[in-house]
């Protein structure tokens, strides 16, 4: 009997790790409000409902502790973080006024042709805003923007500031108070517009575009902490 043919089968998808289905889940059940802050996950309970068990369910709690979405309390468990008040919404955005400006503006100086086409290619990853007001809907652009702003403070080449930025998840706590759709779209012009002058090696420039859309960008969002 000669061997089965397996040539015209279709390749089969890697499946992604377990955990992080879960963390995936948990992320968009929290942005999309299903669970409201200080509300209880236990571990039991979350891995009844997404039918796996308890250990994928542990180590994503334990992503989304580091990422800031959830908090683990001595005898009372997991909790839901409340989003960003006021006050941390002016204590962010006066972080990145510090860091981001600075870093747009040495990307300029320093980013070689390599770097101009990895910009060009990342703005063509997300060239109109999604449509819709779930974190399902809206992911591609919180993705691009996460992806967008590491980018430039790679190219700037401070290990030590590209880190501590890291550490923020400024985007997904911003994408957590609101979305919206003009806000994606002027958000994508702003970036266009910090991309040009750092590809033209316009230092002054730079900073200025990046400036701009990050006071833009804290002025669109004041009004879900008002």
């Amino acid at each position: 009997m000669s061997p089965a043919r397996t040539d015209s089968l279709a390749p089969v998808a890697p499946r992604p790790p377990m955990a992080d289905e879960v963390h995936q889940r948990l992320r968009a059940w929290i942005v999309d409000a299903v669970d409201e802050p200080g509300a209880r996950l236990n571990i039991d309970a979350v891995a009844r409902s997404l039918d796996v068990s308890p250990t994928p369910v542990r180590e994503a709690l334990a992503r989304l502790e580091a990422e800031g979405l959830v908090v683990k309390e001595p005898l009372r468990g997991w909790s839901v973080t409340p989003p960003l008040d006021g006050q941390g919404l002016h204590d962010l955005y006066e972080l990145r006024l510090l860091l981001e400006p600075w870093a747009a503006g040495r990307a300029a100086r320093r980013a070689t042709d390599d770097d101009r086409t990895r910009l060009e290619s990342e703005l063509a990853t997300c060239p109109v805003a999604p449509r819709g007001g779930s974190f399902d809907d809206y992911r591609a652009i919180l993705e691009h923007d996460t992806r967008f702003h590491d980018l430039l403070l790679e190219i700037a080449g401070n290990a030590d500031v590209r880190g501590a930025f890291a550490r923020t998840n400024c985007h997904l706590h911003i994408f957590r108070l609101t979305y919206g759709e003009n806000m994606g779209d002027e958000a994508l012009h702003e970036h266009h517009a910090v991309v040009d002058p750092v590809i033209a090696g316009d230092a002054k420039a730079a900073e200025r575009e990046m400036r701009r859309h990050l006071t833009h960008a804290r002025s669109r969002l004041a009004a879900s902490v008002a």
